[in-house]
């Protein structure tokens, strides 16, 4: 059982009808440590992400680093920043994010997020390899996160925000439409036996080929 594990050795904890002020205290409390949560509603889940979580998030937000680099496209990222709407009462940390059509107004952010100012990021990528209890897409939809890349360890799946509110499947990025997901799919696949210095090196090398076409 949970409850017979210590607190500090555990990795996944999930609390019922928690306010959304204890919710706000907890959030200063943690700070920058490598801690994330998903509040929604009075559901509040506390995860510190594996090795093989942080691996992979890191990769896929290097590739989108260096496709914006390579391609010259204007982004600000914003890796795990936490995203919250009180009036939504919802929450939570993204494995990585990025603001691209809207990087212009990231760089004017300073402070915590503010949904009635601030847009959403243009992309926020869940890793989806670690047991969680509580949903996070309802979350990043009522945030208003246009496009979401999930990845499961194996697959990636591009999802855009409908006008009703759900995620859908598209074949193509809305922030990169340029980039072929298969291929990008490629190189994902490569990092499960290669190491990321060559795979890298090879994805750079297949960006180029992008942008002369």
């Amino acid at each position: 059982m949970a409850s017979d594990i210590p607190l500090d050795m555990q990795q996944h904890i999930v609390l019922d009808d928690v306010s959304w002020e204890l919710y706000e205290h907890l959030l200063e409390e943690v700070g920058d440590r490598p801690v994330r949560m998903t509040y929604d509603d009075g559901k509040l889940e506390i995860m510190s992400p594996l090795p093989k979580h942080d691996r992979w998030s890191r990769r896929i937000g290097l590739m989108i680093h260096l496709a914006c680099l390579e391609l010259n496209i204007p982004m600000v990222p914003l890796g795990s920043t936490t995203f919250r709407d009180a009036a939504k009462r919802k929450g939570l940390e993204p494995d990585e994010c990025f603001y691209v059509k809207h990087a212009d107004a990231a760089m004017r952010m300073e402070e915590a997020f503010d949904p009635m100012v601030d847009p959403p990021p243009d992309l926020a990528v869940e890793v989806d390899i670690t047991r969680r209890s509580v949903a996070r897409q309802p979350v990043y939809a009522a945030l208003r996160v246009p496009e979401l890349w999930r990845f499961d360890g194996k697959a990636l799946t591009v999802l855009a925000l409908s006008p009703e509110g759900l995620y859908e499947p598209r074949g193509e990025s809305l922030a990169f439409p340029f980039l072929p997901i298969p291929g990008l799919e490629t190189f994902l696949a490569r990092l499960r036996t290669e190491n990321d210095t060559t795979v890298m090196r090879d994805f750079q090398q297949w960006l180029r080929t992008l942008q002369s076409k």
